[in-house]
């Protein structure tokens, strides 16, 4: 069995989207191979684009047995490894069903938009992502003769080579060898229709080693042979560099992902009442049961019933992993808030899949309000361990570890000797959970926190929950704490940090769960310097306990308040040259675990995990090999350490490239590496480049809401 090409394209309800989403552009199609999808009656100026790059038909096969596949990756598949040839049986009945249907199997040239029609296969037809496309197979051993194949007759560029005997051998490694071999005999490409151009383009599998010399071949047999211009579209940076080579013009996957309307990032449905919301920051009263249109990508979100964002951001902000978390519908839509209008303040079911959204009137429930969402079951959050009392430094600490210092200190503590040389973690150590406790024991806190969940109107009004909550950080962050206490604090800082600066973060025991991932829901003093603000520093990160949008979560997850305590990690700040977040698996696909999703952008990381702007967006295959760039960069300034602390931002002046495909493969090796060190549970990693050299600074469990 072989690769496949397929292809996609956008939705041509909704408008375009700069850089969207790297994931969506490989939207990768579910389809089944089924002569019945095609459509020849549809014409290709009538339809969006897109295209899908090789599948393995042993992965077709299961999907033509099994539900369609709905992967928003930016990738697609490349299970040519797991191929095998096919049995003389499978070529007789593929005769057979050729016979039954008629008409040519292959044409040598194109040479009009109805035979076009004639040849190409539709996927996902009647739906936004409908593209059509074919499949062609260029001989160089014949003069470099062109076959435009009757792409549903055949499915697989194998199938109409080994029955028109141009596939030398049977083997796997003859048929890998027209992928790879700067000498194969055979290229095999797609052709499609991209609405968006408008025009059409032909490509490639992003694993195909494409050499200079092989894509002039290409270029010249297909524009000699094809009735319309013909764009040559790149599917990995190296393809990208053959273009260049040659001097050819291509578009980029990029250059298509900026006209992309729609991305599902995670797909669902929900009722509630929509709200266009300009910033989160200045509409205090959201509510569970809101349906939020956002004109940007907030740093964080309370609990809320679906979301739709209008501009793009990174797939990895701390928004769009909440609401993975939380299991609700959550879509990118450009010009949302124009096509949404009508049904801002109104109640409406909104229904996102993997082809489409849906907004749709409905009734407001009897029981709707303030409050009305009905609370999950308690969850149950793991008990601390409260006899250790000392500070502890990362060294000391191993995965267990978790029970006194908070899953993130405890990961980091069992990677710190794992991952060297490859990569290191930077030395720091835990204030555990026992310290804040007896802190909140002094202040009483958990008193006041039961009585504010008493009162009608805290329970009722999230904007009294919000005033609340920040009186009673404002308390703890005013308290002071025993000063033998904050004297142990800093002298661990200075006799084991030598007083550098240093990033002092959260570690609870209600963070970095394999249910609650409590992403971006605590605060995080960066680069404190000073002994007196490094007190202050741990002060608030204990008061970020009661940050609304965490207590919300808590509350939406149905976990008990009093059950949350808070260590603190204080580390050693990195002087990034670069920073980002990876996922080691197709965030949209589960059984892809070859692909590692990574986001990156200049200087601290901060500005990934916020998602302002568009991070540098790329895929890695341990497979294919290949880097396949969705997006890059957007931002043109950087975050940097102050030396008289905190951070400053300072222009960018060079190219927006951040990371090159020797650092990518070795981020995919590093994250594989801590995946494999914690259990084999996919992660969520934050790291950063120094230098050449790799840093990874948190790697919590991957969260799928929709599983």
């Amino acid at each position: 069995m072989t690769e496949m090409t397929e292809e996609k394209h956008a939705c041509p309800t909704l408008a375009a989207s700069p850089a969207r989403f790297a994931i969506m552009f490989a939207f990768r199609l579910h389809s089944r191979l089924m002569p019945s999808l095609r459509a020849p009656a549809v014409t290709p100026f009538a339809l969006p684009r897109f295209r899908l790059a090789l599948l393995a038909s042993a992965c077709l096969m299961a999907l033509a047995a099994g539900p369609l596949a709905q992967a928003q990756t930016a990738r697609k598949p490349s299970p040519y490894e797991n191929s095998r040839p096919l049995r003389p049986d499978e070529i007789e009945a593929r005769k057979a069903e050729d016979a039954r249907r008629g008409g040519p199997a292959f044409l040598a040239k194109v040479q009009s938009q109805a035979e076009f029609q004639q040849l190409a296969r539709v996927y996902n037809a009647g739906t936004p992502l409908e593209i059509p496309h074919l499949l062609f197979v260029i001989d160089r051993q014949r003069g470099n003769r062109i076959y435009y194949l009757d792409t549903p007759r055949y499915g697989l560029h194998e199938t109409f080579a080994r029955e028109r005997s141009l596939l030398p051998g049977k083997d796997k490694a003859a048929l890998t060898a027209q992928y790879k071999d700067p000498n194969r005999r055979l290229l095999f490409g797609t052709l499609s229709w991209q609405r968006d151009l408008p025009g059409y383009t032909y490509e490639f599998w992003e694993g195909d080693r494409l050499t200079p010399d092989l894509l002039k071949v290409a270029d010249e047999a297909v524009s000699k042979s094809f009735y319309a211009p013909v764009k040559f579209k790149s599917n990995s940076t190296l393809q990208e560099q053959a273009a260049k080579t040659t001097g050819l013009a291509f578009v980029t996957q990029e250059a298509l992902l900026r006209e992309q309307p729609f991305l599902p990032l995670n797909p669902g449905r929900a009722q509630g009442r929509l709200r266009i919301v300009a910033s989160v920051d200045n509409t205090p009263d959201l509510a569970r049961d809101d349906i939020v249109v956002l004109d940007e990508v907030p740093i964080w979100l309370p609990p809320v019933a679906g979301l739709i964002t209008q501009r793009p951001s990174t797939l990895l902000s701390h928004v769009n992993l909440l609401a993975k978390g939380w299991g609700v519908p959550n879509a990118y839509v450009r010009d949302a808030a124009t096509a949404l209008r009508q049904y801002d303040g109104q109640w409406v079911t909104l229904t996102v899949t993997g082809n489409d959204y849906q907004v749709q009137p409905a009734e407001r429930p009897a029981t709707a309000g303030p409050g009305s969402q009905p609370r999950k079951p308690q969850a149950v959050l793991p008990k601390p361990d409260l006899t250790v009392q000392a500070e502890k430094p990362l060294d000391a600490l191993a995965v267990r570890d978790s029970r006194h210092c908070g899953v993130k200190a405890a990961n980091l503590g069992a990677l710190k000797s794992a991952l060297p040389p490859a990569a290191s973690v930077p030395d720091g150590f835990c204030i555990p959970f026992s310290q804040y406790a007896a802190f909140m024991k002094q202040l009483g806190i958990a008193q006041r926190v039961a009585a504010l969940e008493q009162r009608d109107d805290f329970k009722a009004d999230a904007t009294v929950r919000r005033q609340e909550l920040a009186k009673l950080r404002q308390d703890i962050q005013a308290a002071r704490p025993d000063p033998a206490l904050a004297a142990a604090w800093q002298a661990r800082w200075q006799q084991q940090l030598k007083g550098r600066g240093v990033f002092v973060r959260s570690s609870s025991n209600s963070e970095d769960l394999p249910g609650f991932s409590g992403a971006g829901l605590y605060t995080t003093v960066p680069n404190v310097v000073q002994a007196d603000a490094f007190v202050q520093a741990v002060l608030t990160v204990w008061a970020s306990v009661y940050n609304f949008e965490a207590y919300e979560a808590r509350r939406a997850a149905g976990i008990g308040q009093d059950a949350v305590v808070m260590a603190v990690l204080v580390q050693l700040a990195a002087p990034s040259d670069s920073s980002g977040v990876m996922i080691t698996r197709d965030p949209f696909d589960a059984s892809r675990r070859y692909v590692t999703y990574i986001s990156a952008k200049r200087g601290l990381g901060i500005k990934v995990v916020e998602g302002k702007r568009q991070a540098e967006q790329v895929m890695y295959s341990s497979w294919s090999k290949a880097v396949q760039v969705l997006t890059r960069s957007a931002e043109d300034t950087q975050l940097v350490a102050d030396a008289a602390g905190g951070v400053r931002e300072v222009a960018l002046t060079d190219n927006r490239q951040v990371l090159n495909d020797a650092l990518v493969a070795r981020l995919a090796a590093v994250g594989r590496q801590i995946k494999q060190r914690l259990g084999g549970v996919d992660q969520d990693i934050e790291w950063a480049v120094v230098g050449d050299k790799i840093v990874i600074l948190q790697s919590r469990p991957y969260i799928d809401g929709r599983r």
